[in-house]
């Protein structure tokens, strides 16, 4: 069958590799059809990987395919169906896995793409349980989207930081894969969302996606707009992913009482802290990591419902390392897909 290989740093190449044996017991093999990129996916090409991995592996850190085949004693599928695959290699057994909360196994393996084997070839096997079915009426290309991009933010922004309907949002990178999806998540129950880019053509595409108050952070201060924006009583929520470059604003942008959630932070890891603004308006801060399987079922729901995520481009398979140069140079706006 045909993979995508990292044979060494930037190195990637279509290949013919040996098939998965058939699928065993609990399991499901799934002929892929499509993967999204990530910036996992750029970090995992350019030799970034934060564990041990061994060379070569097969990319692709979130994807779609059909199901092939089903091993012994797995129900609930059909052999044809579109299912999307978690990424997470979780053990399944922690009280964490057992609660549902893959995202915060104790005994994770790794991440698939990144770490280990991913999707980006013709056949997989993947544990059952971690198997999602999509509802009827989804495209291939937006439910490639599903399994780390739509459920990442639906993770951030309701189990996380609660964001409830009519509130303020800032969305920080909002032409960013998760940005572009957070912003029509929120505008769905009626947010008013305000959202930085980095550039004057991404302002335009982000007025029209329809970002309320769009700050074209190069040439304007995003907690000013924020705090002029709400009567200087700052936004609800703040959807963070940019880390050291935004971090002192976007504490700066917080109501009292408001709640900061963040996934990212591809500006830098450490950023100073003023705590006493933090206890004394009672900021919340939150973490989050990936999502659940749950995550990833809610966010084909919602694409079934019409909330799509923006696709920017869609490749050809040995276009793959293009698509990684764009994503790295931030040359995109939305999602690139890569059809198998």
């Amino acid at each position: 069958m045909r993979a995508l290989q990292l044979l060494a740093d930037r190195d990637l190449r279509l290949m013919d590799i040996d098939p998965p044996p058939p699928p065993g017991p609990g399991e499901v093999q799934i002929a892929m059809r499509a993967v999204a990129l990530n910036h996992i996916d750029v970090w995992g090409w350019r030799g970034m990987a934060f564990a041990k991995r061994t060379l070569p592996i097969s990319v692709g850190a979130e994807g779609v395919g059909d199901v092939a085949a089903i091993g012994p004693g797995v129900t609930g599928f059909t052999q044809g169906q579109m299912v999307v695959p978690y990424g997470g290699l979780t053990c399944g057994q922690c009280k964490a896995c057992r609660a549902g909360r893959d995202n915060l196994c104790e005994n994770v393996a790794g991440v698939r793409g990144f770490h280990v084997d991913g999707f980006a070839r013709g056949l997989i096997n993947v544990p059952a349980r971690q198997v999602v079915a999509s509802p009827p009426g989804v495209a291939v290309e937006d439910a490639a989207c599903a399994g780390i991009t739509f459920s990442t933010v639906q993770h951030m922004l309701f189990d996380n930081a609660r964001l409830e309907p009519g509130e303020t949002v800032l969305v920080h990178a909002a032409g960013s894969g998760i940005g572009t999806i957070a912003v029509r998540m929120a505008k769905a129950i009626g947010c008013t969302v305000i959202g930085t880019v980095g550039s004057e053509a991404k302002a335009e595409k982000a007025r029209a996606l329809g970002v309320d108050h769009v700050v074209n952070y190069t040439t304007d201060r995003f907690e000013s707009i924020c705090r002029r924006v709400t009567g200087k009583r700052g936004v609800d929520v703040v959807f963070e992913h940019v880390g050291a470059a935004t971090w002192a604003g976007s504490l700066l942008s917080m109501s009292m009482g408001g709640r900061l959630v963040t996934c990212g932070s591809t500006s830098g890891v450490s950023a100073e802290t003023n705590l006493m603004m933090i206890f004394q308006r009672q900021l919340k801060i939150q973490g989050s990591f990936g999502s659940t399987i749950r995550n990833i079922g809610e966010g084909l729901e919602k694409m079934a419902q019409g909330i799509r995520p923006v696709i920017d481009t869609v490749l050809s398979a040995d276009r793959f390392a293009e698509g990684l140069a764009r994503l790295e140079a931030r040359d995109v706006f939305g999602k690139i897909v890569i059809k198998l």
